[in-house]
């Protein structure tokens, strides 16, 4: 991995996606600063930006949040092209897919076309939960101990602003120690790059399960661009179609790999 800044205003597309806006936990006030020094042509917003779950117990919109929904829509009134693939958290917006809404497009998912012209579909990832093998109980108790260690983020993140120290996700540092959650994210990444690879795509690009990273199968490529609740990165494009994870403060965390070469299939074996 790299620490170096990224040139910013090379920006051709931007995706970023879990928010998670409406929650306690969304970290609008950094990624509304990451949108004041990146200012692409595109921006995809991959799902649960609005967690209509959990508003329905308890909504929280402070300042941050309503500063942060008025950005993106400058954005897309000054020329940006705003798309909006819902997620599991927005479901309910998925009955407006097809339409534009405040110049955004709303869409259940999309084939971006790099600079580079490969051809990578864009969802928020979901769909592949069925391909994941964990026992209900362990589900559940994983999205119970979620919640838990996500307030001790905040408070810990509290304490640490106090001190003048820069955000650190320690949900982030607690899942990567975990086998269940590593296992968990394979499994999904290689659902999605099986379903780019099968729809004969040059990769697949999406969020959900909360793990900012690459992956790579036989001529395809994985991108998952993380979140805004623990890990605040984003995806973006650059002018000549390459792909790097940038952090709240725009500095590159990883580049994408190489994709090996899809497999020959020799004509006989095509035709038969």
């Amino acid at each position: 991995m790299t620490d170096s800044p990224i040139a910013l205003p090379d920006s051709r597309t931007l995706f970023i996606s879990d928010l998670h806006m409406g929650t306690p936990d969304c970290q609008a006030a950094l990624l509304d600063s990451l949108l004041r020094r990146v200012r692409p042509r595109r921006l995809y917003l991959v799902g649960d930006i609005i967690d209509l779950i959990a508003m329905r117990k308890r909504a929280v919109l402070p300042t941050a949040q309503q500063r942060l929904v008025a950005r993106v829509l400058r954005l897309a009134r000054s020329g940006c092209e705003v798309i909006y693939i819902p997620g599991n958290h927005d479901a309910a917006l998925r009955k407006l897919c097809g339409l534009k809404l405040y110049n955004v497009r709303i869409e259940r998912r999309m084939i971006h076309v790099t600079a580079d012209n490969r051809r990578l579909l864009v969802s928020h990832g979901d769909e592949f939960d069925t391909h994941v093998r964990m026992a209900p109980w362990m589900m559940a108790l994983g999205d119970g101990m979620h919640q838990f260690v996500l307030s001790l983020n905040r408070w810990c993140n509290h304490g640490r602003r106090l001190l003048g120290m820069p955000y650190w996700s320690l949900a982030a540092a607690l899942k990567n120690q975990v086998g269940a959650a590593r296992r968990y994210v394979e499994q999904f990444e290689q659902a999605a790059l099986h379903q780019a690879a099968r729809e004969g795509l040059d990769g697949y690009i999406g969020g959900h399960i909360h793990k900012a990273g690459f992956a790579t199968g036989p001529g395809v490529l994985y991108c998952n661009d993380g979140d805004w609740v623990e890990h605040c990165t984003a995806l973006m494009e650059d002018g000549e179609g390459r792909l790097s994870l940038i952090d709240w403060q725009g500095r590159v965390i990883d580049k994408e790999p190489a994709v090996e070469p899809r497999p020959m299939i020799e004509p006989s074996l095509a035709r038969a």
